[in-house]
């Protein structure tokens, strides 16, 4: 039987199950059965929406790049964003990407009006009174190693917080890390693939 879970990986929380250099994984908050598996990854130090599923058609179609689907990240940056900065992110920008240099694809970049509802993050952030953060939002349609944090170096804002928000339309959905959500195959493939 297939089956389908959506959860909040915390920071600091590897995605997957086995452990290693007594490294927090996803084994320490979630009790799933042990044919599941993540779909994709989500950096130690980032947070968010990972899905875990044992539907092996889901996963190709999720991490075959041709399908290009779009993820949604919610990035806490250091100093406050300029507009020619959100300009080079949404034209793509040159990382490098496994030892080569690689431009990145066009994507949707906005900023935040207001600091997004998340839910704070353990261990918070240094707070640096004098030094100003910003929040954006960064749509893309690949998922490169480390692909967000050398983007947003690249134009001179660092990443501070990484929050992968959305997957085409299934969201974090008040999750808050740690907890997760058994989903339906006919919703997951409604949401994701618009079946």
């Amino acid at each position: 039987m297939k089956r389908y879970f959506i959860v909040y990986k915390p920071y600091l929380v590897l995605s997957q199950f086995t452990s290693q250099l007594n490294k927090k994984t996803l084994a320490d908050y979630f009790s799933v059965p042990k044919n599941i598996y993540p779909v994709g990854r989500l950096d130690e130090d980032s947070e968010g929406l990972l899905i875990l599923t044992n539907d092996e058609k889901l996963n190709h179609r999720l991490l075959d790049p041709s399908f290009a689907h779009e993820r949604e990240y919610w990035v806490q940056v250091d100093g406050e964003i300029l507009q020619q900065a959100i300009i080079q992110l949404q034209q793509g920008v040159e990382i490098n990407s496994n030892g080569k240099i690689y431009r990145t694809k066009q994507c949707i970049v906005s900023v935040f009006n207001d600091e997004p509802l998340l839910p704070p993050r353990e261990p918070p952030i240094r707070l640096r009174k004098n030094i100003p953060t910003s929040w954006i939002k960064m749509i893309l349609t690949e998922g490169k190693n480390r692909q967000v944090r050398k983007m947003t170096a690249k134009v001179g804002f660092p990443t501070l917080r990484l929050v992968r928000y959305r997957i085409e339309d299934l969201i974090l959905d008040n999750l808050k890390p740690g907890e997760m959500k058994e989903l339906s195959k006919t919703i997951v493939y409604k949401k994701l693939f618009h079946e």
